[in-house]
This record gives C-alpha cells, sequence and structure tokens, in this order.
C-alpha cells in the first residue's frame, strides 16, 4: 500500500484570515463610514455649535452610526441569504 503525504498549510493567525480577508476590509470600511455619517447625522440636524456639542454627543454618534455600518455589511441580506 502506498500512502500520499498530506500537505497541511498553516492557516496563519486570525487577524490575517478575518480582519484583512475581503469581508472583513468591507466591514471595516462601512464601519469608519458610518460613524463619519453619523456624526454628521447629529452635527447637521442638531443645530449646534461645535463649542456646545459635547464629547458624549459625538461618542455616541459615532458608536450608532458605526453600528448602522456593521450591521449593513454583516446582515444576512447583505450576504444574499434573504
Amino acid at each position: 500500500m502506498e500512502f500520499k503525504k498530506l500537505e497541511i498549510k498553516p492557516e496563519g493567525n486570525w487577524f490575517k484570515r478575518y480582519i484583512l480577508s475581503t469581508h472583513g476590509k468591507r466591514t471595516l470600511l462601512f464601519i469608519g463610514l458610518g460613524a463619519i455619517g453619523g456624526v454628521l447625522y447629529f452635527y447637521f440636524t442638531e443645530g449646534q455649535y461645535m463649542k456646545d456639542i459635547t464629547t458624549g454627543n459625538i461618542l455616541k454618534s459615532l458608536l450608532i452610526g458605526g453600528f448602522f455600518g456593521l450591521f449593513i455589511t454583516n446582515s444576512p441580506c447583505a450576504r444574499g441569504r434573504c
């Protein structure tokens, strides 16, 4: 009996597999765009001057916008599984 040698390629670390993949890059891009969009939406709809806006308001807008960006890229419909 002859057996073939099984060649196993190393998968690399978690960062390279998930974050640096095409989907990971796209997710990070949409999180960033969503965060920027959230801050811009807050700025233009509240009608406040920049000196009156607190850091808490900016962080809240960043988080909400970033969540929407994450949801857009990772929802089932975004992956064609509706």
